[in-house]
C-alpha cells in the first residue's frame, strides 16, 4: 500500500474524514487523556493532534508519509497551533520524550495489514510512555466484509501485563470515506495504562 501516493492524489484516503475518528472523539469530551504530554502516532494530515492541542496538550504527531506531515504542519499553522510533527517509521521510532497520553488510530492494523514489524513497533510502546500513561488504539475488525483487520484477542494479546494494566476493548463504529460516501466499519477500542511505577521509567 503505497500511503505516500495516496496521500498525494485529489481524492484524500478514506480513513481522512474531516476529523478524529467519533470514538476519539468521544474520548477527549469525556477528558480520558492524560496530560501534557500526547503522542499521535500515524498522525495522517493532523486532524486528531491538532484536536488535543486546542484542548492544551503539548502534542507530538507522528507519520510515515512527508505529503501527510506538510499537511498536517499546515494545519496546525493555519489555526495558530504548536503541534510537533515528524516524519518517522513507527516500527523504528526514537522518540526520546515520554508521554502522558498515546493514540494510535488505525496505524496497529494498518502495519498489520501491509506486513509491517508489528511486533517492534509494539514493543516500543511502554518505553515511550510515562508512568501512569494512558492509551488508546483504535483497529479495524477483521468481521468485515473484506477479511482485513484485527481480533479482540489479537489485540489482548498484544498488551499484556505487566507493561500494560487496565486493558478494555469496546466494539466501535470506525468512520471512513468510499469515493466520497461515508461508510461505517466494525473496530475495537483498546483502552491500556501503564503501571504508575513502571520497571522502564
Amino acid at each position: 500500500m503505497d500511503f505516500e501516493k495516496m496521500y498525494r492524489a485529489d481524492t484524500p484516503p478514506p480513513w481522512e474524514i474531516g476529523g478524529p475518528q467519533p470514538a476519539l472523539a468521544a474520548v477527549l469530551k469525556a477528558g480520558e487523556p492524560r496530560g501534557p504530554r500526547a503522542l499521535d502516532l500515524g498522525c495522517g494530515t493532523g486532524d486528531l493532534a491538532i484536536a488535543l492541542a486546542r484542548l492544551g496538550f503539548q502534542v507530538t504527531g507522528v507519520d510515515f508519509s512527508p505529503t501527510a506531515v506538510d499537511q498536517a504542519r499546515a494545519k496546525a499553522a493555519a489555526e495558530g497551533l504548536t503541534v510537533e510533527f515528524e516524519v518517522a517509521d513507527a516500527t523504528r521510532l526514537r522518540l526520546t520524550k515520554r508521554f502522558d497520553s498515546i493514540f494510535d488510530s488505525g496505524l496497529l492494523h494498518s502495519l498489520v495489514r501491509t506486513g509491517a514489524d508489528y511486533p517492534s513497533y509494539i514493543g516500543k510502546l511502554p518505553l515511550i510512555s510515562a508512568p501512569g500513561a494512558t492509551l488508546f488504539v483504535l483497529a479495524v475488525s477483521r468481521a468485515n466484509d473484506d477479511g482485513w483487520g484485527v481480533t479482540a484477542d489479537f489485540l489482548r494479546a498484544s498488551f499484556p501485563g505487566p507493561s500494560w494494566v487496565g486493558v478494555s476493548i469496546d466494539e466501535i463504529g470506525i468512520a471512513a470515506l468510499q469515493e466520497g460516501e461515508p461508510l461505517t466499519l466494525s473496530g475495537f477500542l483498546l483502552r491500556a495504562t501503564t503501571p504508575h511505577l513502571y520497571a522502564g521509567s
